[in-house]
């Protein structure tokens, strides 16, 4: 320490910014030490500005780990969308939705349409606008959610599991029709979606149109009780067109597939 006491008032503030982990600053400080020796800034100007970098780069940190905890599989933004690769999407409805108005009002946002066409894109950056925003957001796989609850369900703790899943501001179930879901997972995706009913909002994706969903479920009942709740007070956005993913190969090697 006494070799530290010693050393000058420039090296001791490095090293303690550096210690208290402050990297935009300690990597700063150099330019504004040369700024304010030569009058470009004063001190208060100087330190005004390496925090306000300091919080900045913290504030992105916090973001990118709320991201992660949200359960994204990837990030993706609206400015990231082809829309002129599916001019079916009403962008406007869609920019509406990224407003999350609809997020205030707890109602929920349909994506229908054929694999690949942009609808969990779409959903994604919705739910990364929500993040941004301060909402507390939740994206999981239709199948995973199933087996989740049905897991909690076994072990007798699916009370405080359907919690987690209805506290979330925005829940978004991605994929919804791509496997079928028994009777027990109908019931159990009422449960949550009743519980969400009016005081939270959902989107959901599906490749399923709402008629096609009794197959989904194998029920009837289940199905209706299910898309009476999410339809009431819920945008919809049907997407037609071919799949992004395979925009770059050629139309007989699409007519193959």
């Amino acid at each position: 320490m006494a070799a530290l006491d010693e050393s000058s008032p420039y090296l001791r503030a490095q090293s303690n910014l550096s210690e208290l982990r402050l990297d935009r600053m300690c990597a700063a400080m150099p330019d504004y030490v040369r700024m304010v020796g030569d009058g470009e800034r004063d001190f208060a100007q100087a330190l005004a500005e390496m925090t306000e970098s300091e919080v900045a780069a913290r504030r992105e940190r916090v973001m990118r780990q709320r991201v992660r905890s949200s359960g994204f599989p990837y990030v993706k933004t609206l400015s990231d969308f082809d829309w002129s690769f599916q001019p079916s999407v009403p962008r406007a409805k869609v920019e509406e939705l990224a407003t999350l108005r609809f997020v205030d009002r707890a109602e929920n946002a349909l994506f229908v349409g054929s694999p690949g066409v942009g609808k969990t894109h779409l959903a994604i950056a919705i739910g990364i606008e929500a993040v941004r925003a301060g909402r507390e957001v939740r994206f999981v796989d239709c199948a995973k959610l199933v087996e989740d609850l049905k897991d909690a369900s076994s072990r007798g703790i699916l009370k405080n599991r359907l919690k987690y899943y209805a506290h979330s501001k925005l829940l978004i179930i991605d994929e919804l029709g791509y496997l079928d879901i028994d009777e027990h997972g109908a019931d159990l995706m009422f449960q949550l979606v009743s519980t969400r009913y009016e005081q939270r909002s959902t989107i959901i994706t599906t490749n399923v149109g709402i008629g096609g969903w009794a197959n989904v479920f194998g029920d009837d009942v289940a199905a209706s009780a299910i898309a009476d709740r999410v339809c009431h007070h819920c945008t919809l956005i049907k997407i037609t067109g071919r799949s992004y993913r395979l925009k770059d190969l050629p139309a007989d090697k699409r007519r193959e597939d």
